[in-house]
């Protein structure tokens, strides 16, 4: 398997080298990067707490929805929710490079602070 990588290699090189003459594979497109990318929402997070919260609504269901016969349920899901509020703003709040999300806005807006100087060769 190896070697059929490394033939494809040397076929790569022979095709890019200018000694052949004009290199065989050429670009449509500059081979540079934009100095923007797509502005696209992104996904939304898996739900937290679903256990918890079910365990809340068979205790209701169990006990005719009394609160009071469910109140080790009700402190249970709201120190889920709790934990799960407190990691959602700790994820937020964190910087780009310790979570490695960066999002489109700030992505063009890094690019564009730091535009794309190329020269075609």
């Amino acid at each position: 398997m190896s070697s059929q990588g490394i033939a494809l290699q040397q076929k790569l090189s022979l095709m890019l080298s200018k000694t052949v003459g004009k290199p065989v594979l050429k670009p449509n497109k500059p081979l540079a990067l934009k100095d923007e990318v797509a502005n696209r929402k992104m996904k939304k997070g898996e739900a937290t707490c679903i256990m918890e919260m079910s365990l809340l609504m068979a205790c209701w269901k169990e006990n005719e929805f009394n609160n009071a016969l469910c109140s080790s349920e009700v402190q249970t899901f709201f120190k889920c929710a709790e934990k799960a509020e407190a990691a959602r703003k700790a994820k937020a709040d964190g910087a780009v490079g310790q979570h490695g999300v960066l999002y489109p806005k700030q992505a063009n807006t890094l690019l564009k602070r730091y535009p794309n100087h190329f020269k075609e060769v």
